[in-house]
C-alpha cells in the first residue's frame, strides 16, 4: 500500500519545483539562509500540493492510461489505490499544501491557487485542446518562479521568465511528440489534443522553441542589467551549457524517440546530469565568486 501511494503522489517529479530556488539563485543570494529556509519551505507546500494535481489528474485518466503500456501500472489504473483513498488523499494533499504555504503570505497562496485551479482546469478541459495543452504546462513553470519570488521578496528578470517559459514549452511538445509516436505505433490516442497535432508541427515548433531559448539566454547574460547587478562580463560563458543540454534533448526526442517523460531524462541521462551541473558549477563560480 505505501509503495502505492509513493508511486501516486509522484515524489520523483518534484525535481521540476527546483524552479521555485530560482529567483534567489540569479539574484546572487542562493548564500542566504533565511532566504533558503523560507524558499524550502515554499518548495515543501508547493511539492505537496502539486501531488494533489497528479492524483487528480490519474484520476480523471484512469480510462486512457489502462491503455497504455507504462501507464497502466499506475497505482489509480491497476487498482491497486481506490478511487475513494485517491480522493481524500486529494483533499488531504491540497489542505496541508495550502496551510503551509500560508504561513510564508497570503500573496504566495493565492499564487498557489492560480496553479491548483489552471491544472484543475487542465485535467478536466483545457489538456483536450492543442497548443493550449502545452502552453499551460509552460505557464507552470513560470509561476514556480512567481511562487520562488514572491516568497522572498526577489525581483524576477523578464529574461528569465521568458526563456523558462520557452524552455517548458519546448520540453512540454517534446512530451506530444512522445504521444504522437505511441499514436502513430499503436493506433491508440492517449489523448485528444493529438488530432491537432503531427510530427511536422511538432519537430518545427521545438527546433523554433530551442533556436528562441538559446538567444533569449544569451541576451540575458549580455543584457546592460544583468552586467551591472552581477559585476560580470562572463557569464555569457555559461549559454554553452544551455546549447548542450538543448541539443542533447533534442537527439533524444528526434534520434532515441523516448522525451515521454522530461523527469526520467534528467534523472537518466548522464549527459543531460554532466550538462545541469556544469551550467549550476559555472554560473554560481561567476556570479558568487
Amino acid at each position: 500500500m505505501l509503495n502505492s501511494i509513493i508511486k501516486l503522489i509522484r515524489p520523483h517529479q518534484y525535481i521540476k519545483n527546483i524552479f521555485i530556488f530560482m529567483p534567489i539563485f540569479f539574484i546572487g543570494h542562493i548564500t542566504n539562509i533565511e532566504l533558503i529556509l523560507i524558499t524550502t519551505t515554499a518548495f515543501v507546500a508547493f511539492s505537496i500540493s502539486a501531488s494533489a494535481v497528479y492524483i487528480f489528474n490519474d484520476y480523471q485518466d484512469i480510462d486512457d492510461d489502462r491503455k497504455h503500456p507504462e501507464k497502466k501500472h499506475r497505482p489509480l489504473a491497476s487498482g491497486s489505490i481506490t478511487k475513494k483513498f485517491a480522493i481524500t488523499l486529494i483533499g488531504v494533499f491540497f489542505i496541508i499544501g495550502i496551510s503551509i504555504m500560508a504561513t510564508i503570505s497570503f500573496q504566495v497562496v493565492g499564487i498557489l491557487c492560480i496553479y491548483i485551479t489552471l491544472n484543475i482546469a487542465y485535467s478536466l478541459y483545457l489538456k483536450h485542446i492543442a497548443i493550449l495543452d502545452v502552453s499551460i504546462i509552460a505557464i507552470c513553470f513560470v509561476l514556480r518562479l512567481f511562487i520562488g519570488s514572491s516568497a522572498t521578496g526577489t525581483a524576477l528578470s523578464m529574461w528569465i521568465i521568458i526563456t523558462t517559459f520557452l524552455l517548458a514549452l519546448f520540453i512540454a511538445l517534446a512530451k506530444r511528440r512522445d504521444d504522437i509516436l505511441f499514436f502513430l505505433n499503436t493506433g491508440k490516442k492517449m489523448r485528444r489534443a493529438i488530432d491537432g497535432y503531427n510530427l511536422q508541427l511538432i519537430d518545427g515548433a521545438m527546433m523554433i522553441m530551442a533556436s528562441v531559448v538559446i538567444v533569449t539566454y544569451i541576451l540575458y547574460t549580455t543584457s546592460i542589467e544583468v552586467l551591472q547587478r552581477m559585476q560580470s562580463e562572463y557569464l555569457y560563458l555559461t549559454a554553452l551549457f544551455v546549447i548542450l543540454g538543448i541539443m542533447r534533448y533534442l537527439q533524444i526526442s528526434f534520434v532515441e524517440n523516448n522525451s515521454g517523460s522530461p523527469t526520467k531524462i534528467v534523472l537518466r541521462d548522464k549527459f543531460m546530469q554532466i550538462t545541469i551541473l556544469a551550467w549550476t558549477f559555472s554560473f554560481a563560480w561567476i556570479v558568487y565568486l
